[in-house]
């Protein structure tokens, strides 16, 4: 396994921050660029109309990217050496946690670093964003939460055989690989180089999953028992998403309370 660390450019990045952008998205996903850009003022953008909108944030970032640019390079060459520290034992937790060997998977992951503070995977083309202003120890920090999803998903297809399709939001299937990282990130190795751990730190999955509750229990608590038992990798995988579709209904309403 390996990441290269890379800027995209800014229309990559504009075009990413666009996507969070849309009239369709809640404020949780949309509000966090004007929190980091206090030069987009929210209230001039709610005034315009949706394209205009548009081009107001693509051009006042583009100028923000200008100003960037140099310092992201630096923090390229920056998450990429403290990568190289942390390699070996993120690949040899990895692979203990999926029961496969890291060492020959995911050879190409690419990072992009990147002015979003919104930060998504993409599953086939193996590459996935972290956010500019992270340290390097940030860097990485988030840069384990989205690998732990690729391995999720890898053994995850090679379990249910289903369809990649299926691995993005709003699916159960997505929502449950999203809180199953705090388990996984338990593990020493990776919890000891993630500034993000434990939750006191921020957290390493969404934070409105700490209090959701279903059947009067926390979600998180439930799937973190299932997590320590003795089983296969595999078996979780099956007891966790059976435990999910039982308890859909109310998953889905606190999401939904929670992003709104």
């Amino acid at each position: 396994m390996n990441v290269t660390f890379v800027n995209p450019g800014v229309d990559y990045m504009i075009q990413r921050i666009l996507s969070f952008q849309t009239e369709e998205m809640s404020a949780f996903w949309s509000e966090p660029l004007y929190h980091f850009y206090p030069r987009l003022d929210k209230t001039y953008a709610a005034s315009l109309s949706f394209s205009e909108r548009m081009n107001y944030i693509e051009r006042t970032l583009r100028s923000v990217y200008t100003e960037l640019e140099d310092s992201i390079h630096e923090k390229r060459d920056l998450y990429t050496r403290h990568w190289a520290a942390c390699r070996k034992q993120v690949t040899a937790a990895l692979s203990e946690a999926f029961e496969v060997d890291g060492g020959h998977l995911f050879s190409n992951l690419t990072c992009n670093i990147s002015m979003n503070p919104v930060c998504p995977r993409f599953l086939r083309e193996e590459c996935f964003d972290v956010f500019y202003l992270n340290s390097e120890r940030g860097a990485i920090g988030q840069s384990i939460h989205e690998i732990i999803h690729f391995f999720w998903f890898y053994v995850w297809n090679q379990v249910f055989g289903d369809s990649y399709d299926e691995y993005e939001s709003p699916s159960l299937k997505w929502i449950l690989s999203e809180m199953v990282v705090e388990s996984v990130m338990k593990d020493t190795r990776l919890s000891s180089i993630n500034p993000y751990f434990p939750r006191e730190q921020g957290g390493c999955v969404y934070p409105y999953f700490f209090d959701m509750k279903a059947d009067g229990a926390f979600v998180l608590d439930k799937l973190d028992e299932m997590y320590g038992r003795r089983q296969s990798i595999a078996e979780f995988m099956r007891h966790s998403y059976s435990y999910c579709l039982e308890h859909e209904a109310e998953i889905r309403e606190h999401i939904r309370r929670s992003e709104h």
